[in-house]
């Protein structure tokens, strides 16, 4: 690998597309073959209320950011994608990242372009100008080492355009081995930390969000992580595809591990007081892999669980656009005919994980709304955060 990680920061004011055009360039890397991670800063910092000493939360991002890149280099991973906010009234917009090769590019659309995308999402008024306060500040900075006008374009064109304005990046980058095991790491950060678990589509994501939002509204400090977005990343010909990559033996859980480990230290020293993690398990061995990493924290594990009908419900749902979109998400957009293949192969999944018992408790959703889940969820666990379990060894 090169000595410099290059890491492309994709910037722009809420709804000029940033998380779609940062997803997009990354999968035409993997696709020619490099290895490539991707991570959405908003997912590195869920926390909540945020420092008055770190208003936008972008010194909390910067921090995570040069963790989650120096694990993925760790991993194999040669250059780094990634999309959020920059705030160009800061003295230094990109907080310098050890070992890295920052590139900004920052995305623009007219003004008629953004309040039309806003107004369409149902956004309050005063919102749609807030963002738009925003964005002309963005327009008159010029911290950016280049810039891109999306108004009127497809997702595509931008990358397209944006690829020719940022020349070659990520260079010539090689394709790194890797010999044994990335390396662990390990948080010694205390606290309260509820894992919400499932297989697919039975509403991980949802249910964990509202518990978030439940902390919260008790008062405590709280924080959120969704492991999906911690391990956006391909390293070897044929990427990874299960627990592990069959060409150079990376842990997909222990690259998310060691992630999930250097954001909860993050976020304990920026005030959080509890974690709320959601995200795939597939047996004991990988939970271990996630306690492991967390040894001061209290960990919980909560299994939701859905029927084959159920399951193929909603996923059904979320594939024609019926939940928030999300990078990565392999779902949306997909015929029916996949979609019902993924349910097929949940529903196998949901019944591999009842069988060897995964998590301290197990939650079933079939016929619950949202707020019947996370109630159930709260009785079994003495309501978190309030009161929490050990982890026990039947993980």
């Amino acid at each position: 690998m090169s000595e410099l990680v290059p890491v492309l920061w994709i910037c722009g004011p809420p709804g000029v597309g940033k998380s779609a055009v940062g997803w997009e360039l990354h999968t035409q890397l993997v696709d020619a073959g490099v290895n490539a991670g991707y991570v959405d800063l908003d997912q590195l910092g869920m926390c909540y209320p945020e420092s008055a000493s770190d208003p936008g939360r972008h010194g909390m991002q910067a921090t995570n950011l040069a963790a989650v890149v120096a694990n993925f280099e760790a991993a194999g991973i040669s250059c780094v994608v990634t999309s959020g906010l920059l705030d160009p009234r800061r003295d230094a917009p990109v907080d310098p990242l050890p070992r890295t090769a920052v590139t900004v590019c920052r995305l623009r659309a007219d003004e008629d372009v953004l309040r039309a995308r806003f107004v369409g999402r149902g956004a309050q008024a005063e919102l749609v100008d807030e963002v738009l306060r925003e964005a002309a500040v963005l327009d008159a900075s010029d911290f950016a080492d280049s810039c891109v006008d999306t108004t009127d374009l497809t997702v595509e064109e931008v990358v397209r355009l944006m690829r020719t304005r940022i020349g070659q990046w990520p260079g010539l980058v090689a394709r790194a081995s890797v010999a044994g095991p990335a390396p662990r790491r390990i948080s010694h950060a205390p606290g309260p930390i509820l894992w919400v678990c499932g297989a697919t589509g039975v509403g991980k994501s949802t249910v964990g969000w509202q518990l978030f939002e439940h902390a919260r509204a008790a008062g405590v400090p709280a924080a959120f992580v969704d492991l999906d977005q911690l391990g956006h990343f391909r390293v070897g010909d044929t990427g990874v595809d299960g627990d592990v990559d069959v060409d150079t033996g990376v842990d997909v859980h222990q690259v998310r591990a060691n992630n999930l480990a250097a954001v909860w230290d993050t976020y304990r020293a920026g005030g959080a007081r509890c974690l709320v993690v959601n995200g795939p398990v597939d047996d004991p061995s990988a939970v271990h892999t996630y306690a492991n990493a967390l040894p001061a924290a209290t960990l919980t594990v909560c299994r939701l669980h859905a029927g084959p009908e159920e399951l193929t419900r909603r996923i059904l749902r979320r594939g024609r656009g019926g939940s928030w979109w999300q990078p990565g998400d392999p779902l949306r957009g997909q015929p029916d005919s996949v979609l019902k293949q993924v349910a097929n192969d949940a529903a196998r999944g949901a019944a591999d994980l009842e069988q060897a018992g995964v998590g301290d408790h197990r939650v079933d959703t079939d016929g619950r709304t949202v707020e019947q889940v996370v109630q159930a969820v709260l009785a079994h666990t003495g309501a978190w955060p309030q009161a929490s379990s050990r982890v026990r060894a039947r993980r």
